[in-house]
């Protein structure tokens, strides 16, 4: 247990830290505890109400078993030097107190071990004896009595600069010595070091992968395998060590089941990485770095012990004895093991500790100063394993030793007088650092670098406004003295601390953030030249507290001063910049090479811009910031009317490194022009990385036509475009659905650098085959005769709900080809070949089909651009798509096209100076508005060929051809489809949803068409709003819950920026659709038909055509497109049009070079609804999309129906003619004769209420049952979706009736009927009306396959078929579980619409209208005692009719022995007397 120190008088000012709140600083106690937890019984209010604690016998402290046996430890610590003392502390005498529990302490500790011991509390006899027997006699001898040193001779500090001192520990190295006594207890200590190893090695790689992926390092997956190779071979290690600690004595039972838990946990882990390891592949890489990181969470978690045995090692500084400041350095981290990987790893090393302040004055910014930073040597362990304890410590020393222990060999040191000092000088290049924390309310900083090594500090210029400054100033520290031997110095040299400070005209320089640094160090013997040398420049993170707070970038050497003096050293250049005075620049080996560029920006707009200061912002600008140059916006002059800027583009040149990964971020601030001449910042953002803003120059040889970019129609589309192509000659893609004369099929190849078509031929009965199997396998699972569905019925629906299959179809071949990819590169790799290009030439392998399937099943594996135009593609190769379809994205349409960035960049802006109460605020809250704009960075100069491109306009430089800013009228169009996994909004788990929507000044909320209690609402709505761009452009769908009383809830929104989409080259405000109709359920929604719009594009991207050709040829730059030249009307009537054609360039404009890129197809988004009460977690989705039209364009016509579809009404009538082989259940009582009384029930799912039965068959002997019986079933159902649909309330207190869908299924069960008990159930059958097998033509053919094998038999629909007669299995399980036929039924099924059932009506049984006839059935049916004589009949003549001839024969037998016997005597006196 930790607490506060002990030393207060009247007040303990740090009384918390004994409550546990924060860190303690000072050992208190050890306990040594028994928990157990045990689960009650909560429904017992006994043990509810009993609050007692259960106590527990303790084992006796001294009982080794658990807590092992007491040695004695030693511990030994080296001052090697104490620099950046902070000056508040003042000029008194400073000395280092070292602890560990209470030894070493001047108040709690003491000396001796047996008194000590007593005083520390516990059974002091027992221990007072084992202690005695623990200390050897001839170990007490050769220490000569050895007494601790627990602190260093105070001494005073000196000055090394305003802010700190230091104390001058220079050849001299105070030591401190203590000894101590606990419970052996080191395997637990020792485990955790060799996991906490494990867990170092895994950061670094990670680390070091993740750089590699930063600079753009080749072939970081085999880094990235090579670490989990590492972590595996470290967890068997660790498992392996582990196993012998199994039967390890003195343990307790904690100690047993973590053991047991962490070996378990990293073998597990060891698997997991092996397997994993297999499976890095570069597109993999990301997803797998993130599992590896959740092991490094795990490692972290599981090597925490939570047994300390040792306390942990407390480090005091004293002043004047008084304590100021501490450090804490866990005991393990310091703990001696002969075994390698269970050595702390800090155990016999050179630390560098910094000091802080105990309890609350160490938290927050306070905290950030240094007290005072150490570099220490620690070594503990076992008091007889001390030999080597200064092993670790840096050459060339001698031991000063105390009076009594001067001849003693083992007795350690009171001080270390070191001999061999190396003289360097440090060169620190101070170039640049980017990204600072803005410590000015302006948003800016004026920063300067302090740089400390060792006892020596200099600072770097001030530079004024900027967080990123380039200070380009080299530091010289001459004359460092450091201690040891040299080779040393080279391997291990100290740090360097660089702190950045914000300079205030008044007060102290404000605290910015620090950062380390280890300089290359260069011995005088070495050479000053490469590999090593000049030093490369790094990135250095820095920090303010625990956060980040920017990077330095600079470079750092120390070069050893040989006996030639500095002469030998590299020469240093004087000043160059006579303005900047005596400051030494960056050397050119190191500085980076610079170049000119040229940085244009697009200013746009600005958006949603909060209050600054409860004032609302009004004449905002923006500044535009980098490297020290930059540029500023035109006024907006009043923010409310229009927030756009007047002047679209402005430039201005800076000087920039060659190698991009040192580019300075560029910042743009907003600041509000106020009265009298004052500015007030809104907000800032700082574009860390410009690499996506670099226009480079085409290369004339390759000629790529991404890179031509000529017209650069906001040349941004292209640079984050790569569409390699190589244009020869003419490229022919064919449009056309199916040409009847050729035997040939045309296949896309659907790679960019595809040169022309690929021709496949395909054998006519191939084609059959394909046909079919496109219809049957459709999604819907219509049977295989199924005609062509007729236009009429289908709408907007079908479309949907086509387009749905066709993305689960996609997926799952996706999977598949990336199932397939995977177990490929997986051979490959076994082979130990280099895996070839994966998706080669598929044509030649096997059939054509297959190549075919093979080629369709690779496209949803490659790029997204390249997946999307698969999409519609795919049904016009095998036949004449039935049902035309959308595009359903299962996410945002801005995550598909990149947020529509093409050429308009949003910035989000961040509130100025960040209060330190604000360090926690999110990013969300952060955030005061939007800049919109762009930047394009460039060398100079430019090639002619862009600057002399007809219509080039000097004003727009880059931005060639962008349109204007100024306010435009848009008519907004909002589909809203459905919602699905909505969040309840109700106690009853449910919601009522409906729609609101808000743009601008408009606020529609459909409040009257709620939905009652759904989560997943079809809403099937549209809405028109009227808007102005830019002052109304963010458009907000939101879900409320309706609430009868009170408010309604918000459940969740989303947030559209539709300018973005507006202005985007992608094409946003209408989607393409797959085909060009323009009538039916598939109209042309948009006003311009598709060759106006081909025509306007090809115009604004200077792209030559289109040019219509005879034979359905269009041909658009050097590519030529065919496809149908035919259209229908409604009429039928076919007529000439060039619109397919068109249509079929628009499908891949992004083929087109140069201007092309992907069009937004006619689509449904999915977006997630958010809720600002819960910021992260979704509350459902919103199956939605949007349309837009210029209001000064021709109008578009009516929006497209896609209300919800309305249920039809049907009847099914379902005849039950006969049963057959119905199992027997009864016994008949007089006869024991099987039977049973059959009656058969069915009902429709969900109509459980209306369930109908037949008459009863009575005691069917066979099993056969007849009944011609007639059900009726009216229901509602939905064709497309294939559900029913009943509305019912809930309860009786429901407000409205609930709807539910469910699947169309009829269940016919067969029962045996019984008077006095319950009926007996005999089996069931359940037919799905959409897809049930065929019945069978007679009872002997139907079989239990028609229930298990459904798969391969032929399935029907009721709602194509109408009407179905057969026969059905009836089931049910036996004893094991297992299905058996319990009967068969013969039955009729006729579907009706309700108008045709109110025609032809027919009555429920065998009543009147339609009636059917009775049954006729056989005269076993019968009751006994109604027809006695019938039954005597039928039971002598069947069953007992041997019985009876027997019983007869027997009489008869019996009756003649009888009258034998009778009349024997008589006969007998007869023949005797001779009568």
């Amino acid at each position: 247990m930790y607490g506060s120190t002990r030393n207060y008088t009247l007040m303990d000012e740090h009384q918390e830290l004994n409550e546990g709140l924060g860190e303690g600083v000072s050992f208190r106690a050890r306990l040594l505890m028994s928990l157990a937890v045990e689960i009650l019984d909560t429904t017992n209010p006994e043990i509810n109400s009993s609050t007692e604690v259960q106590v527990e016998q303790a084992t006796s402290v001294a009982d080794q078993n658990c807590t092992g046996k007491m040695e004695e430890f030693f511990l030994f610590g080296a001052f090697l030097e104490a620099t950046m003392i902070d000056r508040k502390i003042g000029d008194k005498p400073i000395n280092f107190e070292v602890t560990i529990g209470n030894y070493g302490n001047q108040i709690d500790g003491m000396s001796k071990p047996i008194l000590r011991r007593k005083k520390e509390g516990g059974d002091g006899n027992e221990e007072e004896s084992e202690l005695l027997q623990n200390s050897s006699e001839d170990e007490g001898d050769e220490d000569g009595e050895m007494v601790s040193v627990s602190s260093s001779q105070p001494m005073k500090p000196l000055v090394t600069d305003r802010n700190y001192f230091h104390l001058p520990y220079f050849e001299k190295k105070p030591c401190i010595y203590i000894k101590s006594w606990w419970q052996d207890q080191r395997r637990r200590l020792y485990n955790a070091n060799i996991m906490d190893k494990i867990a170092d090695k895994l950061e670094e790689g990670l680390n070091d992968v993740q750089e590699m992926i930063k600079t753009e390092k080749p072939h970081p997956e085999r880094r990235l395998r090579g670490v989990l190779e590492e972590l595996s071979s470290g967890c068997l290690h660790f498992v392996t060590l582990a196993d012998k600690d199994q039967h390890h004595s003195s343990r307790t039972r904690l100690d047993r089941e973590r053991l047991k838990s962490c070996m378990r946990e990293l073998e597990n882990m060891g698997q997991q990485a092996t397997a994993l390891r297999s499976q890095v592949k570069k597109n993999t890489m990301k997803d797998k770095l993130k599992l590896v990181q959740n092991f490094l969470q795990k490692l972290r978690f599981l090597a925490d012990e939570p047994q300390h045995t040792i306390p942990d090692v407390f480090i005091w500084m004293l002043s004047n004895n008084k304590r100021i400041a501490y450090a804490r350095v866990p005991s393990k981290d310091i703990l001696y093991s002969i075994v390698d990987e269970e050595m702390g790893k800090e155990c016999a090393k050179v630390k560098s500790i910094f000091l802080k302040l105990p309890g609350k004055r160490g938290f927050g910014p306070a905290g950030w100063t240094v007290q005072a930073k150490m570099e220490i040597y620690l070594w503990l362990g076992l008091n007889k394993q001390r030999k080597d304890f200064l092993s670790g410590l840096p050459c060339g020393f001698e031991e000063k030793k105390t009076a009594r222990g001067q001849n003693l060999p083992s007795f350690p040191p009171i001080s270390l007088l070191y001999t061999k000092k190396q003289v360097f000088q440090l060169r620190a290049h101070m170039y640049q650092a980017r990204s600072l924390f803005a410590a000015d309310s302006s948003g800016l900083s004026d920063p300067f670098a302090r740089v400390f090594f060792i006892s020596q500090s200099q600072c770097t210029e001030v530079l004024n406004e900027t967080l990123c400054p380039t200070w380009d100033q080299l530091l010289v520290f001459d004359n460092v003295e450091l201690y040891g031997e040299a080779h040393e110095m080279r391997d291990d040299p100290p740090i360097i601390v660089i702190e950045i400070y914000d300079q205030d005209t008044v007060g102290k320089a404000d605290f910015m953030g620090r950062t380390f640094a280890k300089p290359v160090v260069k011995m005088s013997d070495e050479q000053y030249c490469p590999p090593r040398f000049p030093p490369q420049l790094e990135y250095y993170q820095i920090y303010r507290g625990n956060s980040t707070a920017g990077d330095l970038l600079a470079a750092f050497e120390l070069l050893q001063i040989g006996p030639g003096g500095k002469s030998d050293l590299p020469p240093i250049d004087g000043p160059t910049d006579m303005d900047r005075g005596p400051i030494l620049p960056v050397p050119l080996g190191i500085r980076p090479v610079l170049s000119k560029y040229r940085v244009e920006v697009l200013f746009w707009g600005l958006r949603d811009l909060k209050r600054v200061n409860l004032a609302q912002v009004d004449r905002p600008r923006v500044d535009i910031e980098c490297a020290g140059k930059g540029v500023q916006s035109a006024l907006i002059q009043n923010y409310k009317k229009n927030p756009n800027f007047s002047t679209l583009v402005k430039w201005f040149e800076v000087d920039l490194p060659e190698n991009e990964l040192l580019h300075p971020p560029l910042n743009i601030r907003v600041v509000d022009c106020r009265a009298f001449g004052r500015y007030t910042l809104v907000g800032s953002h700082a574009v860390s990385s410009l690499r996506k803003f670099i226009y480079r120059p085409p290369d004339k040889k390759a000629q790529h036509w991404n890179m031509t970019a000529k017209h650069l129609n906001g040349y941004l589309a292209m640079t984050n475009r790569a569409h390699r192509s190589r244009p020869t000659g003419e490229i022919v893609v064919n449009m056309e659905p199916e040409v009847p004369i050729k035997k040939m099929e045309t296949m896309v190849k659907l790679e960019a650098n595809s040169d022309a078509v690929v021709k496949v031929d395909v054998s006519e009965e191939e084609k059959e085959r394909k046909k079919k199997k496109k219809k049957g396998g459709g999604g819907v699972g219509e049977e295989v005769e199924e005609e062509e569905p007729d236009d009429s019925m289908l709408d907007w629906w079908s479309k949907y709900f086509a387009s749905i299959e066709t993305m689960k179809e996609k997926l799952r071949q996706q999977e598949a080809a990336a199932a397939e990819a995977e177990e490929k590169e997986e051979m490959e790799m076994a082979e130990g070949k280099q895996v070839v290009n994966k998706r080669g030439s598929m044509a030649g392998k096997g059939s054509k089909a297959q190549a075919k399937n093979k080629e369709k099943s690779k496209a949803p594996k490659d790029d997204k651009k390249k997946k999307q135009q698969s999409a519609p593609e795919l049904p016009e190769k095998k036949s004449k798509p039935r049902i035309d379809e959308l595009k359903v994205f299962n996410k945002e349409l801005e995550t598909e096209f990149d947020n529509f960035e093409d050429w308009l960049h949003t910035f989000n802006l961040l509130r100025g100076k960040i209060g330190d109460n604000d360090d926690n605020a999110t990013e969300e809250e952060r955030i005061v508005g939007r800049f919109k704009g762009s930047i394009c960075v460039y060398k100079m100069p430019l090639p002619d060929d862009i600057t002399k491109e007809a219509g080039y306009d000097p004003n727009f430089g880059m931005f060639q051809g962008i349109p204007s800013n100024d306010p435009i009228n848009v008519l907004v169009r909002v589909y809203v489809v459905r919602a699905t996994d909505l969040h309840p909004a109700d106690i009853n788990g449910k919601a009522d949803p409906y729609i609101a929507i808000k743009l601008g000044k408009t606020d529609i909320k459909d409040k009257e068409n709620y939905i009652s209690k759904q989560l997943n609402p079809v809403f099937g709505k549209s809405f028109d709003i009227e808007a102005t761009f830019p002052m109304e452009s963010m458009l907000t769908v939101a879900v409320y819950d309706w609430d009868l009383v009170g408010t309604d809830d918000l459940i969740g929104e989303t947030k559209i920026d539709l300018e973005n989409r507006y202005y985007s080259k992608h094409r946003a405000t209408c989607g393409v659709s797959q085909n060009y109709s323009i009538h039916g359920y598939n109209t042309w929604r948009d006003p311009m038909k598709p060759s106006q719009i081909l025509s306007k594009l090809c115009k604004d991207g200077k792209v030559d055509g289109p040019h219509y050709g005879p034979g359905g040829r269009v041909k658009v730059a050097n590519r030529v497109f065919t496809g149908p030249t035919e259209i229908e009307d409604e009429n039928g009537q076919k007529k000439q049009t060039d619109e397919h054609l068109a249509l079929a360039v628009l499908r891949h404009w992004e083929d087109i070079p140069w201007a092309g890129c992907k069009l937004v197809p006619e689509h449904v988004e999915t977006r997630p609804l958010l809720n600002p009460d819960k910021p992260g977690i979704e509350q459902g989705r919103l199956e939605m999309w949007v349309d837009m039209f210029p209001m000064d364009m021709p109008a578009p016509g009516p929006a497209t129906d896609i209300s919800p579809r309305k249920p039809k009404k049907y009847e099914l009538r379902v005849i039950v003619w006969n049963t057959d082989e119905v199992i027997l259940e009864d016994d008949d009582y007089f006869t024991g004769e099987k039977s049973s009384d059959i009656f058969v029930r069915g009902w429709l799912k969900g109509q459980q209420e209306d369930k109908q039965d037949t008459d009863v068959h009575y005691h069917s002997l066979t099993g056969e049952g007849n009944f011609n019986w007639r059900y009726i079933f009216p229901f509602d159902y939905l064709m497309a979706e294939e559900k029913i649909v009943i509305s019912k309330k809930e309860s009786m207190f429901s407000w409205d009736e609930t709807e539910y869908k469910i699947p169309a299924r009829l269940t016919l069960q067969v029962w045996d009927a019984d008077h006095f008990s319950a009926d007996d159930f005999l089996g069931a059958i359940e037919l799905d009306l959409n897809r049930f097998p065929r019945g069978a033509k007679t009872s002997k053919q139907c079989s239990l396959e028609m229930v298990t094998n459904e798969a391969e038999l032929p399935m029907i629909s009721i709602f194509k078929q109408k009407r179905v007669k057969g026969w059905w299995p009836f089931v049910a399980r036996d004893e094991n579980d297992e299905l058996e036929i319990t009967g068969k039924v013969e039955a009729e099924l006729h579907l009706l619409t309700a108008e045709e059932a109110e025609k032809s009506p027919a009555g429920l049984a065998r009543n009147e209208p339609d009636p059917l006839e009775k049954p006729n059935r056989p005269d076993t049916s019968f009751i006994w005692f109604l027809n006695p004589l019938k039954s005597i009949k039928y039971l002598i003549c069947t069953r007992y009719k041997w019985l009876i001839i027997k019983i007869v024969l027997a009489l008869l037998l019996l009756v003649m022995v009888a009258l034998f016997l009778y009349s024997m005597p008589g006969y007998m006196v007869k023949k005797l007397l001779g009568a």
